[in-house]
């Protein structure tokens, strides 16, 4: 799909209007993705997450980027993976709901990390599948909203992944 882009690299490097944030529950910085993004936006967006209460697991909040090349960065909690259950309407919410928090503050491109791929433990094969279905039935749903998907991948085995999918 055109709109729909997959990338190697450093999200919090990107040059887009947000980046999307796998967070804990705090939203108040920790390892992975999320504590990178913390230290890389500063203590403006600490503080900021400091005000949202926190956040359950396929919800989405917004704040600003502060030291971010992005504008904004949406947080959502992934589902930790444990084989049952619904953790994969979960992960899909996580990208519905960013996509729907993104298309509300008129920002039109997104970076999305490996949402629950790490700690979490969700097997990428599938979390991946999730995402790119996800953002594709997004994308049709919203024909007249202009978006570009980033799916940021910060290793190679990822990366590859994320490829074979599309």
């Amino acid at each position: 799909m055109e709109n729909i882009k997959i990338v190697k690299g450093d999200i919090t490097k990107l040059n887009c209007g947000c980046i999307v944030n796998a967070a804990n529950k705090s939203l108040l910085g920790g390892g992975g993705v999320d504590g990178a993004i913390h230290r890389a936006a500063g203590i403006g967006l600490y503080k900021e997450c400091l005000t949202l209460g926190g956040c359950e697991t396929g919800e989405a909040k917004i704040t600003k980027g502060y030291d971010l090349p992005a504008e904004y960065v949406i947080h959502t909690v992934g589902p930790i993976y444990r084989g049952k259950g619904n953790e994969s309407a979960l992960l899909a919410d996580c990208y519905r709901n960013s996509l729907e928090l993104a298309k509300k503050y008129d920002i039109h491109s997104i970076a999305f990390p490996a949402i629950s791929t790490g700690v979490y433990g969700y097997p990428v094969n599938e979390a991946a599948e999730i995402a790119y279905r996800t953002a594709a039935d997004w994308l049709s749903e919203n024909k007249n909203y202009s978006m570009e998907i980033i799916f940021c991948c910060f290793d190679d085995e990822n990366y590859k992944k994320y490829l074979s999918i599309t």
